[in-house]
């Protein structure tokens, strides 16, 4: 259930008392061959329901030419798609009865529409709490919701949260060192995006999440994610945002394709306390539609630093229209206490109260 301050109350904020649900987890062992690690899927999902939901997915989101224009990245698999994202690929369409050309297709057609709500702050005794919200155009995602914790030697690594069927993570926290959160940057047309995206991989550059999912894994600190998510090449443009362990370790990392255009850190020394950031450049004003940064920032500064916690975290999260109509999933993450890592699905998104 939700938690209403009286501060969000007395200011008037549209927030809703209802019951969010936790989505299934499951373990993948990073020490088996990647072919095999998804099979956990089908333990938690019915492999009907995924086949169905997979297809509407990729009919209402992909342009008709792109299946045809994927089809030599199919036939080259090994030499386009490094490991071990083409192996635990093609392992999905091997386990799960579909054709390679829709799982490859499906993985990228979720890289194109995450819109979305992060928010990174720093409470008065210097902790440094992250939360997200993921928006999404296709309502069957809340049924795909999965949580899931990589292994490595027995031991958990890094963990986050995605959708069954998909590599990618847009939402994970690395075990004890950082949290990350992407955000899509802008509304390039989609055509053009998918043309985007079979050049850039004779480039050999990184699909936004496989980034995220790269430096939950390698990356030794906050320094060295923020490092690795601002140099490392990406397919397109994008927001990772980062939260760490230590007092100030928070920033909004604006992403050009070939390095960053903006590196934002939190400041609490001169007030800059938190950091919201939506679909769009933070230093220009969001489309007139959009009030979803406005209404963030009046929920944070009604709530004050003294207050900001886990819990009023997930409040500012659920106030609309931060929470819409399009809002999957909402995640809260420390890296400083890990073991609260929680998501939970939207069931119905959030309305606007009459």
């Amino acid at each position: 259930m939700m938690f209403v301050t009286t501060a969000a109350l007395l200011l008037g904020l549209t927030v809703y008392a209802r019951t969010d649900v936790a989505p299934p987890t499951v373990t993948v062992n990073l020490a088996e061959p990647p072919e095999q690690r998804w099979t956990v899927l089908l333990k938690v999902f019915d492999l009907s329901f995924l086949k169905k939901a997979a297809a509407d997915v990729i009919d209402t989101t992909v342009p008709k030419w792109v299946h045809h224009a994927i089809k030599p990245v199919v036939m080259a698999l090994e030499k386009y798609i490094p490991q071990p994202y083409a192996g635990e690929i093609r392992g999905m369409a091997s386990q799960f009865g579909g054709s390679l050309s829709d799982v490859i297709i499906l993985n990228f057609a979720y890289e194109i529409s995450a819109f979305c709500t992060s928010i990174v702050a720093q409470d008065t005794n210097g902790h440094v709490y992250h939360g997200r919200n993921l928006d999404y155009p296709h309502p069957v995602l809340r049924n795909l919701t999965v949580n899931i914790i990589f292994l490595k030697d027995g031991e958990e690594v890094y963990r986050g949260t995605s959708f069954a069927g998909y590599v990618g993570l847009w939402t994970g926290q690395s075990l004890n060192k950082f949290t990350i959160s992407g955000d899509q940057r802008g509304s390039e047309h989609w055509s053009n995006w998918w043309k985007n995206v079979v050049s850039a991989f004779l480039l050999r550059r990184s699909p936004v999440s496989w980034l995220v999912r790269e430096t939950l894994e390698e990356a030794e600190n906050f320094e060295d994610a923020v490092m690795r998510l601002s140099k490392i090449p990406i397919i397109t443009e994008v927001y990772y945002i980062v939260g760490g362990l230590q007092p100030g370790e928070g920033a909004v990392i604006t992403r050009d394709r070939s390095g960053p255009a903006d590196i934002w850190p939190l400041d609490p020394v001169t007030g800059g306390w938190y950091r919201v950031e939506t679909n769009f450049d933070h230093w220009l004003p969001p489309p007139g539609r959009d009030h979803r940064r406005e209404a963030a920032i009046k929920a944070l500064n009604a709530t004050g630093q003294d207050h900001i916690n886990m819990k009023t975290l997930y409040q500012i999260l659920s106030v609309y229209p931060v929470c819409n109509r399009g809002t999957v999933y909402t995640t809260i993450m420390s890296a400083e206490k890990t073991e609260k890592y929680t998501t939970l699905v939207r069931p119905q998104g959030c309305l606007k109260s009459s």
